[in-house]
């Protein structure tokens, strides 16, 4: 599919297109919503294949696939209105959002795929769950990084559940250099160790040989640093409440 539209271009949007286009000799032809019009118009500044449409009917009227990144709230009036035909494509990435409800939403006849294309799209490395399987839509994460196809939307909805721990992790780790700024170092020296910290760890997390448990354990020692945190901090009853607050995102994504 040479053809792309986009209509919502925020944080996830803006991957997309830098991953389809970044650096690539023949990059698909995109087409943007005036939704998000500041990164929209920065967007076909950069990339010369990048275009920013009229309205969210012209993007379809573009295209062939069309992939909606609105917001999850106020998703129905974003769309109300629009027009696809069931020679589009359409693949939505919007969170909590079933086929059933699109389709009503949207009144058409066209493939409707989900998906959870994540950040990691911009380099190319996203693994991205869809569902239902359709090959010109794994084809086109696969550009991204890896299409991940699963058969069942309530699997899809787990997958989407472990998405929501994104900003989780990026807050534990201002509250790690907020606390390490309380004990007098300078707020940049201790975001510039916890980046470095735990960008360490990440390059670990491409050892696929390993086990995530395993990881930990080759981390720890014996009545060590890690495992006295670890086993002081992320006790039962914290587990317990990580365990209660997914459950909890998984019932509201269903």
């Amino acid at each position: 599919m040479e053809r792309i539209g986009i209509i919502g271009v925020g944080e996830i949007g803006r991957a997309i297109v830098a991953g389809l286009c970044d650096g690539v000799e023949e990059p698909p032809e995109v087409y943007l919503s005036p939704r998000g019009a500041h990164a929209a118009a920065e967007l076909s500044q950069r990339y010369p294949s990048v275009q920013v449409c009229a309205d969210n009917q012209d993007v379809v009227n573009h295209s062939e696939v069309v992939i909606l990144a609105v917001r999850p709230v106020g998703h129905s009036e974003a769309l109300a209105g629009l027009r696809i035909g069931s020679d589009r494509i359409v693949v939505s990435v919007i969170a909590g959002v079933s086929i059933g409800e699109l389709r009503q939403t949207l009144g058409t006849d066209a493939p409707l795929v989900r998906a959870i294309p994540l950040p990691a799209a911009r380099e190319r490395r996203s693994v991205t769950v869809t569902h239902p399987s359709h090959p010109a839509v794994e084809a086109l994460f696969d550009r991204l990084g890896e299409a991940l196809p699963v058969a069942d939307e309530a699997d899809f909805s787990v997958f989407s559940t472990l998405t929501g721990t994104l900003t989780a992790h990026y807050w534990y780790l201002a509250t790690l250099t907020d606390w390490a700024a309380r004990q007098g170092i300078p707020s940049e020296d201790a975001d510039r160790y916890v980046r470095s910290l735990f960008q360490g760890v990440g390059r670990a997390l491409g050892d696929g040989t390993r086990s995530l448990h395993q990881l930990a354990g080759d981390h720890e020692t014996p009545n060590g640093s890690n495992e006295r945190l670890r086993t002081t901090w992320f006790d039962t009853a914290n587990s317990e409440a990580l365990v209660k607050a997914l459950d909890a995102l998984l019932t509201h994504l269903k």
